[in-house]
């Protein structure tokens, strides 16, 4: 497994917008404190080229709007935990400021967590630094693509001190 090496850099500043649509989820200043933790942990890592004021949304919603966006969006036609929706690129190589929106779907989130005997809040804090590595520019189509953003991912939660979710 590919793991990036921690470059030593300034703390990165990502304002992160949280809006609570739809869905059984914590309360929002919960939400966000796990969101920023995760954002900020993955930015420090994996080391994007961020424009200043950088900033991230992300709605937390349930299964049938999660649904009608994984429709709209990638022409699948049932819910899924996570979708990034990165936003255009405004110099070429660098990020932002807006870098995208993350969805998160309640219930597929809820019922992952539990079926994978994993805490809520690990895997709600693994889905949003995967969708921000995705915002970011990483991606898991290709094998090889793969192999990289998991490791990163397991770096970056190994970093939270969580356990690595792609551990047999």
């Amino acid at each position: 497994m590919i793991v990036a090496l921690r470059k030593v850099a300034a703390p990165r500043e990502i304002a992160v917008d949280v809006l609570i649509e739809a869905g059984a989820w914590p309360a929002r200043a919960k939400l966000r404190a796990l969101a920023e933790r995760a954002i900020s942990a993955a930015a420090d890592r994996a080391c994007p080229d961020l424009e200043a004021g950088a900033e991230v949304s992300l709605l937390f919603t349930d299964d049938a709007h999660m649904r009608r966006l994984n429709l709209r969006y990638r022409g699948i036609d049932k819910p899924t935990n996570v979708l990034s929706l990165p936003a255009a690129r405004l110099l070429v190589g660098r990020l932002g400021p807006l870098l995208g929106d993350i969805a998160l779907a309640a219930e597929t989130v809820a019922a992952e967590a539990e079926a994978q005997g994993l805490a809520a809040n690990h895997h709600l804090t693994h889905l949003i630094l995967h969708g921000f590595l995705h915002l970011i520019g990483y991606d898991h189509e290709q094998d090889s693509e793969a192999l990289v953003m998991e490791g990163l991912e397991t770096a970056i939660l190994g970093d939270l001190g969580m356990a690595d979710p792609y551990a047999a």
